[in-house]
């Protein structure tokens, strides 16, 4: 049955920036009881919508074909993975890494009540990002998105994601804010302070988060974070489950193994 069950495409964001301890990620917590993940500290993402493969909003940036060797996928699903990094940022994190098809900056503030209701539009998928960009006459920004890792949800479980995770810049004069009807926290934390609470206890998270932290601690900044983006191999990671007396373990394909926290209820 687990071999059944349709692997979807995801995208994730580590949105990044500097703070006084060094680079800081903003993390979500997924609402208790939720289908997937409940109770779990996540990144800004979520699964695809097909309309995130529209071929007529403007891009600024790696064309589909950088993406799509990055990735190991075909050039639609490149597209529609880029654009659902963007659009999921928007949605969860009130942060939109759009700006002006003729030039670098980025939109500054997309805080307002028409932002809003744009956002929520999005979310309803009444609107699409296609539609939102041309309308306000913006572009994609692919140039301030990174490869950073790629996670496939092993089998035997019942929803499976093929899950693309990105780097990103907090942009200039924007503001992340805690939008998602799917969290009920969100906060910019350190990868130590968050790995911390895990590991006492306090910070459920699920291994690909674990590991991505992992990996990001090791940055004194995020402009490193960024230019050392993927920080490994972009080879996809599928883990295995060990059962030991200190409870289920993922092991992944180097060896490591990480704790599994029970689902929170």
């Amino acid at each position: 049955m687990s071999e059944a069950v349709p692997i979807r495409q995801a995208a994730t964001v580590l949105l990044l920036r500097d703070g006084a301890a060094g680079v800081e990620v903003y993390l979500l917590r997924r609402t208790k009881g939720m289908p997937f993940a409940g109770g779990m500290t996540a990144y800004p993402g979520g699964g695809v919508d097909p309309r995130d493969g529209d071929t007529d909003v403007a891009w600024v940036g790696p064309a589909e074909g950088e993406w799509a060797t990055a990735w190991g996928c075909d050039e639609r699903t490149a597209r529609e993975l880029v654009c659902a990094a963007v659009r999921e940022t928007f949605e969860e994190a009130g942060v939109l890494l759009a700006g002006p098809a003729d030039g670098p900056s980025v939109v500054p503030d997309v805080s307002g009540d028409e932002w809003e209701a744009q956002r929520k539009a999005l979310l309803a998928r009444e609107l699409s990002m296609a539609e939102l960009l041309a309308g306000r006459g913006l572009a994609l920004r692919a140039d301030l998105l990174r490869p950073y890792a790629h996670w496939i949800t092993p089998p035997g479980e019942k929803r499976r994601y093929d899950t693309k995770f990105f780097t990103a810049l907090m942009p200039v004069g924007q503001e992340a804010r805690d939008v998602s009807g799917e969290a009920d926290e969100a906060v910019w934390t350190t990868p130590s302070a968050a790995l911390a609470e895990y590991a006492a206890g306090t910070r459920p998270m699920l291994p690909p988060t674990v590991h991505t932290l992992r990996q990001l601690e090791s940055f004194p900044d995020a402009a490193a974070a960024i230019a050392g983006s993927p920080p490994a191999s972009l080879e996809p990671i599928s883990p295995t489950f060990e059962q030991t007396d200190e409870g289920v373990l993922a092991v992944l394909p180097d060896g490591t193994r990480i704790r599994i926290p029970l689902p929170v209820r």
